[in-house]
């Protein structure tokens, strides 16, 4: 066992002293050592109830004969650190994350692992962290939590922390009152979990149980009930049966989990940000997954699950429906049944006994709510490597549009300009070097696109950026135009005026400019100059490649 590097031999005396000081009896040292990767923090809700997660974990791997070792990772809440400088923070997280497990792991020599993610960042950098160890392992999140609830003209109304930042915009404009917000933003969170719509969180939570690596519920069960715990105990014993059979990330991280992950994707019409870090994941794993391949699987799945934030169902309600099992048999025909998972089972004997529950939230292969993925995969002259929008989101109106740019180079420049209202319908709101260089660490735009649909200007403006968006966003907000600014992508060289198409059903997004007139723009611009000079950011920026390749560091492509 890798643990032997540290309690083996005469040459150990030293090791097994610390570990005795640790309050470890003799016979532990007969056990398997288990790493509990815990992202317990008291700063966001999505992780402030993980030490009984931990907890959980920890007695399933007593049960099973192991013996844990719990650490902790950091954990940025995109919520928190959105609309200022602190979310150019959020994204260059997800390699610290990777980096701080893979240090801790490799220096304390752990036989396997159990992963505690939940928000945002923090699932997709343990899931990289895991890919490159490859040590037997197994992922439970501490799940979404429940909606908030408001009193309605017809009875209760569910809400959730989208009601807020789209509150501002109905503020704003008028159409509500401060009064009504603060009733708003007092109820939204009810208490612990992933913000409750079908956002980055709970979408790669979803895919985590998908690729094969968490439990079934890792994504659905809310987290306040006695079933995440039972789920997280399960997962602490599981991890030593893992142990038991040798099965590895890498044997379960296969082309055709990705293969089913990415499908899955498109039938929930989960967060943009998937096409981050599902990429960046499969990197690690040494499976190349290129955007042109999320397109065509995203051309061959439709779109069945109504989630909020653009539909009527949260997570809680997937889960009753039956869960990401009943979705994956509802799409069967479209995935892969024998890639692995930790279960020893593959994932078609998983979906083999479940059964769709509710069809108001999952829809029937046939009665789609879009004839083709819930995210589209966009190439054209202004993103020659392609750019990504939740077409799940768009209004009907607004999927083949055209339009002026009104350019702006911050998230900081935009926002104030929406909310001044210096726009006019028809529109393409263009917002630049925000992405993975430029900004750096490539911000979420959820505040000008919720103060854009709190105006009801969702379905006659668009916004496009080499930045990236919430999962928690709406509207015909395209981001992720690759190559970025900061690198001199086409986005660079447009003016105010320039006339913009964008065709979703077609996957095109394009400047009305020969090509011409776009490499003498470009020539003419000066060299990009980095924002930040000083500590990670810098460090950051000068290694980031841009959003599609994952937004990995430049000597891991």
């Amino acid at each position: 066992m890798k643990s032997d590097s540290i309690k083996r031999g005469v040459e150990r005396a030293p090791h097994r002293a610390l570990l005795y000081a640790l309050g470890h009896p003799k016979e532990d040292l007969d056990r398997p050592f288990i790493g509990v990767v815990n992202s317990y923090t008291s700063v966001l809700p999505g992780h402030m109830h993980l030490q009984s997660i931990a907890n959980s974990v920890r007695e399933g791997i007593r049960a099973g004969g192991g013996v844990p070792f719990e650490f902790n990772t950091i954990a940025v809440c995109d919520g928190l650190a959105m609309n200022h400088s602190g979310m150019k923070f959020s994204l260059p997280s997800r390699e610290l994350i990777a980096d701080t497990v893979e240090t801790m792991v490799e220096a304390h020599g752990f036989d396997a692992l159990v992963f505690i993610p939940n928000c945002d960042k923090i699932v997709p950098g343990m899931l990289i962290a895991a890919a490159r160890l490859n040590l037997p392992c197994v992922f439970v999140s501490g799940g979404p939590m429940l909606p908030g609830r408001v009193a309605g003209a017809d009875g209760p109304v569910d809400i959730d922390l989208i009601h807020c930042f789209e509150g501002v915009g109905k503020v704003l404009s008028h159409k509500m009152t401060e009064k009504q917000l603060d009733e708003i933003e007092q109820r939204a969170c009810p208490g612990c979990g992933a913000c409750s719509p079908i956002a980055t969180a709970n979408t790669m939570n979803c895919l985590t149980e998908v690729l094969g690596l968490g439990l079934p519920g890792n994504g659905t069960i809310p987290a306040p009930e006695g079933r995440r715990l039972q789920l997280a105990f399960l997962a602490g014993r599981q991890v030593m049966e893992v142990l038991a059979k040798g099965l590895k990330p890498r044997d379960i991280l296969t082309p055709d989990a990705f293969q089913n992950a990415f499908a899955v994707d498109m039938a929930l019409g989960g967060s943009t940000n998937t096409v981050l870090h599902v990429p960046a994941v499969a990197h690690a794993a040494g499976v190349d997954f290129p955007l042109k391949r999320i397109s065509d699987i995203s051309d061959a799945v439709p779109h069945l699950c109504d989630m909020r934030p653009y539909g009527k169902f949260a997570l809680a309600d997937l889960d009753v429906a039956g869960g990401i099992p009943a979705l994956m048999k509802e799409i069967s025909r479209r995935l892969k049944p024998g890639a692995m998972t930790v279960l020893g089972k593959t994932i078609g004997d998983i979906w083999r006994d479940a059964d769709v529950r509710d069809r108001r939230v999952i829809h029937a292969w046939d009665q789609p709510l879009h004839k083709t993925g819930g995210i589209a995969v966009l190439f054209g002259n202004l993103a020659p490597d392609g750019a990504v929008v939740k077409a799940a989101g768009v209004a009907d109106e607004m999927m083949v549009h055209e339009g002026p740019a009104r350019c702006f180079n911050s998230e900081e420049e935009a926002t104030k300009a929406i909310a001044a209202r210096v726009f006019k319908p028809g529109d393409v709101i263009v917002v630049r070097y925000e992405g993975p260089r430029g900004g750096p660490g490539m911000r979420e735009m959820l505040t000008p696109t919720s103060i854009l649909s709190g105006m009801d200007a969702d379905k006659t403006v668009a916004l496009i950026t080499d930045g990236r968006f919430s999962g928690g966003s709406r509207g015909a907000a395209i981001g992720h135009v690759s190559p970025e600014a900061a690198a001199r992508g086409p986005i660079a060289a447009l003016r105010d005026g320039d006339i913009i198409r964008i065709d979703i059903p077609k996957r095109r997004l394009d400047v009305k400019l020969d090509e011409k007139e776009l490499k003498e723009r470009l020539a003419s611009l000066p060299p990009f100059a980095p924002k930040v000079k000083t500590g990670y950011l810098a460090r950051y920026s000068r290694l980031v490649t841009s959003a599609s390749t994952g937004a990995v560091f430049e000597d891991e492509v």
